[in-house]
């Protein structure tokens, strides 16, 4: 039986969070360019953001270099309110690899815990299918269409689910049509 790995990364739930990215668990380390969320450089989160906020999908990349630039992107989220974590705190990889699909869950993310923490949170996304899973298994409600929202109440406070489509570059949709999904979600913050 494979190990149980821990999640090797603390929640980033900057003070003021308007949305609360959870993805199921960081790739193997051997796959990271930085020591962050989204850490594999093939993976479109940092991407999307460049394209979303800067126009640029290259804003997050270092210059030169097959990384992202990680003082930057927590600048970023600090600024735009993005807190950002994952459904699981420990899982066994039935593979060697990093799809969520040979992932098994050894210790869910306690979720309410996460949105005590940032009580301006208006939106719980999630940026994948087994993400999206766990998420609904936790409101109790139906999976959202990809691009959709289901309304759910924790402790009282409504928020908005979303189901996004994956960042992955194996999910089959081209970044652009992905960053229109995303900017539906950023459109619907207050604030914005």
């Amino acid at each position: 039986m494979a190990e149980i790995e821990k999640h090797p990364f603390e929640p980033f739930l900057p003070s003021g969070a308007r949305v609360l990215f959870l993805g199921s668990f960081p790739p193997q380390i051997k796959r990271w360019s930085i020591d962050f969320f989204y850490p594999n450089f093939i993976n479109d989160f940092w991407r999307i953001c460049g394209l979303l906020f800067y126009d640029d999908r290259n804003h997050f990349i270092l210059p030169g270099a097959k990384s992202f630039d990680k003082d930057r992107i927590i600048e970023f989220c600090t600024l735009q309110g993005i807190a950002l974590f994952d459904t699981a705190t420990a899982v066994r990889r039935l593979q060697d690899n990093a799809s969520d699909k040979f992932l098994e869950v050894a210790e869910p993310t306690d979720i309410d815990a996460l949105l005590n923490k940032i009580p301006d949170c208006e939106a719980v996304a999630a940026t994948g299918q087994k993400a999206a899973e766990i998420l609904a298994d936790h409101f109790g409600c139906e999976l959202p269409a990809i691009g959709d929202y289901k309304t759910v109440t924790c402790y009282g406070r409504a928020l908005s689910f979303w189901r996004m489509p994956s960042t992955s570059r194996a999910y089959p949709l081209s970044i652009e049509k992905k960053a229109e999904v995303y900017r539906r979600l950023f459109g619907s913050l207050a604030g914005r």
